[in-house]
Parts: structure tokens; sequence; C-alpha cells
């Protein structure tokens, strides 16, 4: 059961519902009224619409009918096969479905006490990080007695079409909802984590290697109660709705009902010549039009294949819009896939447990750059850190981390022709290991990772990185462009993702009393060589110390050699522009750490900013004996605080 739940409009169902019931009357929603501003905002139906309830469309209405299944939805008129697709996913987890149809039995027709019928259901979105209870009345739009919209193929079932007109009234029309995508309903289902992936681009038809790698983690997020969708893409060769040769529907959505791995035996290893079959079903909103190629319903393959296994797989031959293929050949045939990851966060499982940080943020403009937030994507070199800036941790040597940045739902603007997704993305940085201000100016940082950009509601990235500290740097292409999002950081321990707000520190009154910096320096240890040998192997196990004033920040100890490569980043503030910052490097022992030597920086702003190699002396100040070995840093210093 979702947490909190907001009211959409503020409309509380079970007050609605009482005040019906003791005026018995039947519910009728002022907010969504049974009238072609609910219907359309630009194209309207060919011929007159008339609403009609359930009761008036059928003897014995329901909800359900021997249950909810992906098999009860059919499209209709709307250009929603999204929608459909979505849906069909969405029956196949009672545990997700429960959250979107809250208390469904209690909302359910009662035959034994009609009076009790009030015209009135409500439904469950996961709307920009929160759950939104929507309320409906029961009036559904009609042609010749017929729903022209999304309907069961059980004339008495009604959970698909009410929970249509939910999901049409949060986007502000039936037509709204003309033409989107099976993952974004899918993610206001369940908050999922969405990932688009682009077939053809990947080459996962061609190259094998890659497409065992997503089939099997395609079959683990189905395993674990995630949900996949698919499509043919529309292209100058194949136009939207048009049936391949093979019996597919291009621009149209399927969802992805099975996947798994079909076991051969050894008289069909000969027939096959393969121990193992990789295989997908589909299902086709439709409810008709299946694929015509190999194990399609009627094929010699399946002819091949003993009762047991049908069994196992439950193989259903007859047109009912749901079928299977080898994963090559959908690899082959599709081109978009749709993948709603369930991100485990509780720690009450057997699978992995994942630890979850998301943040509201917008793009906003301002004329001042220090306080502008929209400065878009990484080629915009002069404004692209004016956006906003997330920092995290990576505490382990290397963790995986996924990433989810959402914009705000842009459907409710298609009446005013805004309805249209911007185009996001964000940088991943590692930036220096004590950096607590944002970032001004690139220099010593590394670029770690980068999201594709597209105009999609959802981006998402997942990406191995190494222990460090992180800026996130969420962006619209092109710059001042303004909206929302939300993002949604995973990772395997604590990330203590949040927000880099301050430019610089803050002014106090101890600043007054204790001093406040002066010179702001950024420090790149890349590497050391030369060092002093310290085992019989011939090795050493170092790290490197860079101290400032009373702050200092220590490496990871690189193991078993006299080159390591630090890549260590820090910052310091300097409240005293004379003290000088000093790079020690050290040998890890059990009892007691060694000092290898040493190099002391003054760090002025004059200082050359290139890559350079300095001499390991011993104890003492510059003028100290030199000891074996050298260091290669990179020094960037400034008196103005908020340009590094």
């Amino acid at each position: 059961m979702p947490s909190s739940v907001q009211l959409f409009r503020d409309q509380k169902y079970h007050e609605l519902k009482e005040q019906c019931i003791q005026q018995r009357r039947l519910f009728e929603d002022p907010e969504f009224p049974a009238s072609d501003g609910s219907l359309f905002y630009q194209s309207a139906p060919p011929r007159k619409v008339e609403w009609k309830r359930p009761k008036d469309l059928c003897e014995d209405p329901h909800l359900f009918v021997n249950g909810i299944s992906s098999h009860d939805l059919h499209q209709g008129t709307l250009g929603n096969c999204w929608f459909v697709a979505a849906c069909s996913c969405l029956a196949l987890r009672k545990c997700l479905w429960q959250k979107v149809i809250p208390d469904f039995s209690e909302q359910e027709w009662d035959p034994k006490t009609p009076e009790k019928y009030a015209g009135i259901f409500r439904f469950r979105f996961w709307c920009f990080g929160e759950w939104i209870e929507v309320v409906v009345d029961d009036l559904l739009p009609t042609m010749d007695g017929r729903l022209i919209y999304c309907h069961s193929n059980v004339e008495n079932e009604f959970w698909s079409a009410l929970l249509e007109k939910a999901y049409a009234k949060l986007a502000g029309s039936y037509e709204a909802l003309d033409g989107g995508s099976a993952a974004d309903a899918i993610v206001d289902f369940t908050g999922a984590v969405a990932e688009s992936i682009d077939l053809a681009q990947g080459k996962y038809g061609e190259i094998i290697s890659e497409q065992m790698k997503l089939f099997e983690d395609l079959m683990k997020v189905h395993r674990r109660g995630g949900l996949i969708s698919c499509s043919i893409a529309v292209s100058s060769g194949r136009a939207s709705e048009v049936e391949t040769e093979m019996g597919l529907v291009v621009g149209h959505a399927y969802s992805v009902t099975a996947i798994r791995k079909l076991r051969l035996g050894e008289r069909l290893v000969f027939s096959f010549k393969a121990e193992k079959l990789f295989m997908i079903r589909l299902r086709n909103p439709w409810g008709k039009k299946e694929w015509s190629g190999a194990w399609s319903d009627n094929s010699e393959e399946w002819k091949k294949v003993s009762d047991s296994e049908r069994k196992s797989l439950g193989l259903v031959l007859e047109n009912d819009g749901e079928f299977w293929m080898t994963f090559e050949d959908w690899c082959k045939n599709f081109t978009d896939v749709d993948v709603c990851r369930i991100v485990n966060t509780s720690y009450f499982s057997i699978h992995k447990t994942w630890e979850k940080k998301m943040m509201h943020g917008a793009w906003t403009k301002n004329s001042e750059p220090l306080l502008n937030r929209s400065g878009g994507c990484f080629d915009n070199r002069e404004t692209f850190l004016q956006n906003p800036q997330y920092i995290f941790d990576v505490k382990k040597t290397e963790d995986k981390v996924l990433v989810s940045l959402q914009q705000e739902d842009r459907r409710k603007y298609k009446k005013e022709g805004r309805g249209d997704s911007i185009p996001i993305g964000f940088e991943i940085f590692k930036v220096e290991d004590n950096r607590s201000y944002r970032l001004h100016k690139l220099t010593v940082q590394e670029r770690a990772a980068t999201s594709p950009y597209i105009n999609t509601r959802t981006v998402f990235l997942k990406r191995i990185l190494q222990q460090g500290r992180y800026v996130l740097i969420p962006t619209t292409y092109h710059p001042g462009i303004t909206t929302k999002f939300i993002l949604r950081l995973f990772t395997d321990v604590p990330s203590k993702l949040r927000e880099l707000k301050a430019d610089k520190p803050k002014m106090t009154c101890w600043s007054l009393l204790c001093g406040y910096p002066r010179r702001v320096t950024q420090i790149k240890v890349h590497s050391a060589e030369g060092l002093q040998k310290q085992d019989r192997s011939g090795g050493a196990d170092p790290y490197v110390l860079v101290k400032c004033e009373n702050q200092s920040m220590r490496s990871p100890v690189q193991h078993d050699t006299t080159s390591p490569v630090f890549n260590t980043q820090v910052i310091f503030y300097k409240k005293n522009i004379d003290s000088p910052i000093t790079i020690q490097v050290w040998n890890s022992n059990i009892l007691c750490d060694q000092l290898l030597g040493q190099a002391m920086l003054a760090a002025s702003p004059n200082d050359p900013r290139e890559q350079q190699t300095l001499q390991l002396r011993g104890r003492g100040g510059r003028e100290a004996a030199e000891v074996p070995g050298h260091i290669t840093i990179k020094v960037f210093s400034s008196d103005d605080l908020a340009e590094l």
C-alpha cells in the first residue's frame, strides 16, 4: 500500500460515495464531465458520442470477470496501444495492479446490495514521485451502444475502461492519450525505473554476445517483477499501423508476457541443433494479428515440442494476439524496447537490495549567472555549469549505480500545443574527494558518464563507478528551457545524494573571529614513480596525504607498486594565502606507516596550471634533502572563491 496518497483535485472518494448513497443518486464527476471537453481538445470523433453507464451496456456489469488477465484488453479507436500494452503488463503482476486499483473487492458491483452502488470508482497513479488518487464516475463514451475506447473482451467487464477514464482525466482528456509511451504508463502505474533500448543501434540482432547479455538482463527484470514492452519504429519505408510480411504491426506497442529458456530433449537437440532455445512471448493489444514466422502458433517448430513442454510454457494455439518468438528473431524484427525495473529497496528480500535517493528539482532561468539553473547540455561550455548540481559518494572500491532522470509529464499541455517532452540528459563527473560547493570551472575533474540526450519523459543510465565523490548535472539539451524534474539514484551502499546550492563558504559571525577563506586551490595528484622499495619483493603499498592548514585528505592505498597511479583530487579554501600545501607519499604498514617523501607548494594563482612533476623530499621545508621518487600533479588556484 502506498505510504501517503495525494488526492487529485482534492476529491475524497469515501465522502463522495457516501453522499451519493444517502441521496440515492449515481455520481457525476464535475471535474471530468461527460462532455466533449473530456473527449478531445482538437480532433472530434467522427460521430456523436453517447456517455453510458455499464448498467446501460449490459445486464450484469463487473469490475473483473474471472479475475484480471493480460487477455482482458482491446484497444478501441484511440491511438493508445501503448496504454493498453502497459495495462497488459500490469495485469501480469497482482502486487502491482492492486496498488493501482485499491480495495478492488469493495469497488466491485454487488448484485445483493444494489443500493450501495454509487457509480464512483478510484484509481491510483505514481505521478512525479508520489501516489495520486483519481476519482471517476462510470459514464463511458460509446457509439451504437458499444465502448469506443479501451474495453474488455468480455462485454460485462469494465476495469480497463474505467482505468483508462481515470488516466484520461489525469492527462486532461481522452485525446491527450493519443500517441504515447508504454514505459511512461508503466511508470505511472508502478513507480518503476524506465529504460529505453534501441535494438537496431545496439546491434542486438547481429552481435550474439550482446544478444545473450540482453536476454539474461531482461529475464532477470521479468523474474523480479519488472515490466517490458516493445515496438517497431515508423520509418520512411514503414508507415504506422502497417503489417509486416511476418504479421507484426509497425508503430504498435506489444507487451512482453514471458521470457524463458526452453530446454530441448535429446530428440529435439538433433532437430534444432541446440540444447536450449531462448524464447520470448508477446501480446498484441488488438487481441489479434500475430507473428507468422518461426515458433508462431501453428508453426512446424511447435509440432516437434512435447506436450509437457507446451504445458510448462502455457502455449495457446489460437489467434488471441499472444505468441512466442525466438529471442534472436525478436531482436531482428523489433527496434525499440521499454524496460521498467521494479528496483527492490526492501531489506526483507531474497533479491539484491538497492539504496534509493530521490530529489525534486527544476531548471529555472535567471539573468544572473550564479543564480541561473538552465544552462543546457555540455556543448554549451559557457553556461553548462549553470544547471542544478547534485553530489554523491561511491563508498565501495566500485559500485553499480542506476540513475533515472524524469521530467514532468507534459501531456496536460497538449491543448496549448506544448505537449512534447523536452530533450534531457545528464553528465556525471568524478570530483575532488572533499568538494562541498558548486562546480564553476572544469579543470581536474574527470567526465565519468554521459547519458543519452532524448526527448523522452525519462532518461536512464546504468554504470559501474569507482570509489570517490561525484557531481551529477541534469540538463535540458538547449539552454534557457524551464521545467521540473525528479532525479532517482540507486546504489549498493548509501550515497548521501544531495544538491549543491552554495557557490563558496558562507560568511558567518565566526568568520569575523576565525577568519574567512581568501584563496581556493584545486590539486590533482596523478601519480608517483621511482619510490623507494619497501619489501623483499621490491614493491610498496603507497598512499598520498594532502594537507593544507588544518585540513587533510587521504587517497586509497595502491598495493605492491613503486609507481602508483592515484588520480586523487582535493580542493582547499585557505584563510592564510601564505600557508603552503603539503603533498606526502606514505607507505602503508601493519604497525606504523612510513613517510616516503613529500613536496610543498605555495599554490599561488600565478603558478603554472599545466601538469608538473616534482621531486620528493624528506621532512622539513622546501630545501629538505631529496629522496627517491617524483610525483606528477596539476594545481589550480584563484583568489575568486567562485571561480573553480
